[in-house]
C-alpha cells in the first residue's frame, strides 16, 4: 500500500508578490508625504510656529468675556445671511433641475451633445468654491447681498445637479416601462414614471444643500457679499476680539439650529 502524505496548506491574505507590491506602495506613500512636507515647510518660520500657542492664548484671553451688548447689532446681518442661503438655494435648485435631467442618460435628449455640456456645468460649479464665486461677483456687480445670493446659487448647481442626476439614473425601469406601455408621451412618462421616484431624493438634497449654504453664507461677507461675514471682517480689522467671540458664538448657534431644522425637514419630507 502506498503511503499518502498530506500537506497542510497555510492560507495567506496576499501572495508574496501582493505583499511586495503592498510594501512598495506604502514606501511610495511615505516618500510622497516626506516630499510634500518638505515643500510645505520650505519657507515656514518655525519661530512663529513655536510662538503660536502663546499667541492663541493671548487672543483667547482677549475674546473673554464676550461683549454681549454687541449682539443687538447682529440680528440684521444674521437675517441677511439666512436670506442669502435661502434665496441662493432656491436659485440653485431652479438652475440645477434642468441641468440634472440633461445630464442623466435616461432623460437627456442628446447623449453626445447636451449631456457633456450639462456635466461640464456641474463640474465647473463644484470646482469653484462659493467664496471665490462671491469674490468674482463682487468685482463684477459690486458688493452686497445680490453677489452673495448668486454665488450661493452658482455653487449649489453642481451639488444638487450631480446628486439629482444620479438619482434619476437609478430610477426603476419597470415603473417607467409600465407608464410607457399605456401609450403615454415622453412628457407624461417623465411626469408619472420618473419624477415621483426622484422626489424624495430631491427634497432631501435640497434641504441638505440649504443647511450647507447657511454655513457658507456666514463667511461671504469677508469678500464684501454681506451678512455676518461683513461684521466679522470689521471686528477683525479693528482687533475687537470680544465682538469676534460674540459673532463666532452666534454663527455656531445658527449652524446648530439649521442642522436641527434640516434634520426635521428631511424626516418629514422623505
Amino acid at each position: 500500500m502506498t503511503d499518502i502524505t498530506t500537506y497542510k496548506q497555510v492560507w495567506s491574505y496576499r501572495t508574496p508578490r501582493g505583499r511586495l507590491l503592498a510594501w512598495a506602495g506604502w514606501l511610495a506613500l511615505v516618500a510622497l508625504f516626506v516630499w510634500c512636507w518638505q515643500i510645505m515647510t520650505e519657507r515656514t518660520i518655525w519661530a512663529f510656529v513655536q510662538d503660536a500657542p502663546r499667541q492663541a492664548a493671548d487672543i483667547g484671553s482677549r475674546m473673554l468675556p464676550p461683549r454681549w451688548p454687541y449682539l443687538s447689532e447682529l440680528w440684521a446681518p444674521l437675517w441677511d445671511t439666512l436670506n442669502i442661503a435661502t434665496l441662493g438655494t432656491i436659485g440653485g435648485v431652479f438652475m440645477a433641475v434642468p441641468v440634472a435631467f440633461l445630464a442623466a442618460r435616461n432623460t437627456t435628449p442628446s447623449v453626445a451633445i447636451l449631456r457633456p455640456i450639462a456635466l461640464f456645468i456641474i463640474v465647473a460649479s463644484r470646482s469653484i468654491n462659493s467664496l471665490i464665486w462671491a469674490l468674482l461677483l463682487v468685482a463684477i456687480i459690486g458688493p452686497g447681498l445680490l453677489a452673495g445670493i448668486i454665488a450661493i446659487a452658482l455653487r449649489s448647481i453642481g451639488f444638487i445637479g450631480k446628486l439629482l442626476y444620479e438619482a434619476i439614473e437609478e430610477t426603476d425601469t419597470k415603473q417607467i416601462e409600465a407608464v410607457s406601455a399605456t401609450g403615454a408621451t415622453g412628457l407624461q412618462v417623465l411626469n408619472y414614471g420618473i419624477v415621483p421616484q426622484v422626489m424624495p431624493a430631491f427634497w432631501g438634497i435640497t434641504v441638505f444643500r440649504w443647511d450647507i449654504n447657511i454655513r457658507e453664507s456666514t463667511i461671504l461677507g469677508l469678500v464684501g457679499a454681506g451678512g455676518l461675514g461683513l461684521k466679522l471682517q470689521c471686528s477683525l480689522n479693528t482687533l475687537a476680539w470680544s465682538q469676534v467671540s460674540v459673532i463666532l458664538l452666534l454663527i455656531l448657534a445658527t449652524v446648530v439650529v439649521s442642522e436641527w431644522i434640516s434634520a426635521k425637514l428631511r424626516h418629514a419630507l422623505i
